[in-house]
């Protein structure tokens, strides 16, 4: 088993869970620390927990609970699987409602809901998309809640005063898009809990903190790549990017160039975009 940590903050954690087992290998029990639930995207495993069985295919959700034993056979399938976990700290369960019926069973079979939101959140894992990970941990989270307890929340009204605080939230993350910020921190900024700040947002701005955070810095990389002359790496790690390729692959992403076409084309190469745009017509 090899478990390579995705994201962590103090209420969320994202771990990219990869097990080998097979018939072959010999079962042991394991102990939930937190409350979980992680997605199945690839093989399958038996789950023993609460003197329950449950069959994990790919798509299924295991759920954690903390204090729980449980169990993971593999006695139907000879290449292992994959999941994707997100393990949640106390209090955001709580601030995600539906009490604790939710987690009262140890695992779900697919579920449309959950399937799309699931991928969704692979896809930000492995940096093909350009919602963060986080958020698409906690929606995932929060859409789990809203199955299971059979109760779906009512997204907040934008009043006067909610309108404000996410248009400041908005300028205090443009204004530090250079650093580290991730959804926590800028819900604490807006003094408010991850999940409300992240639904608030979205609903007032009509995109989430981390693609607001993402284009405001692809809007200084286009700047800077158009006005100076500085390498790419440098301008990638300026903006806030962790690493070249990253910025790379966002930046292409968004202006169907890469970056030093961007620049060619800003240094008056127009055949670039001429290109671009014969293509796509």
């Amino acid at each position: 088993m090899t478990a390579t940590t995705v994201f962590e903050s103090a209420s969320l954690a994202v771990t990219d869970y990869r097990c080998g087992a097979g018939p072959q290998d010999r079962p042991f029990t394991e102990l939930h620390g937190a409350y979980s639930v992680s997605y199945v995207r690839r093989g399958s495993f038996g789950l023993h927990s609460r003197g329950s069985r449950f069959e994990l295919v790919a798509g299924s959700v295991m759920i954690g609970r903390p204090g729980d034993e449980y169990l993971c056979t593999h006695d139907h399938h000879v290449c292992g699987d994959e999941c994707l976990s997100f393990r949640l700290s106390a209090a955001l369960v709580d601030s995600l409602g539906g009490g604790l019926k939710p987690w009262g069973q140890i695992g779900l079979p697919p579920l449309p809901q959950l399937v799309v939101l699931g991928e969704l959140a692979q896809a930000a894992a492995a940096g093909g998309s350009d919602v963060g990970v986080d958020e698409a941990g906690l929606l995932f989270a929060a859409r789990f809640v809203e199955l299971v307890g059979g109760s779906r929340r009512k997204p907040p009204e934008a009043a006067p005063r909610d309108r404000r605080r996410a248009v400041e939230a908005a300028l205090w993350l443009d204004e530090n898009s250079a650093g580290e910020v991730d959804l926590e921190r800028a819900a604490r900024e807006a003094g408010l809990s991850p999940f409300h700040f992240l639904r608030l947002f979205a609903k007032v701005l009509g995109v989430t903190p981390h693609q607001y955070l993402l284009r405001a810095r692809l809007r200084r990389a286009a700047r800077l790549l158009a006005e100076e002359e500085r390498s790419i790496t440098d301008v990638a790690l300026d903006v806030g990017f962790g690493d070249l390729s990253n910025f790379v692959r966002s930046f292409h992403r968004a202006a169907g160039v890469s970056p030093r076409g961007f620049r060619l084309a800003a240094q008056g190469d127009r055949k670039i975009f001429q290109e671009k745009i014969a293509v796509r017509a």
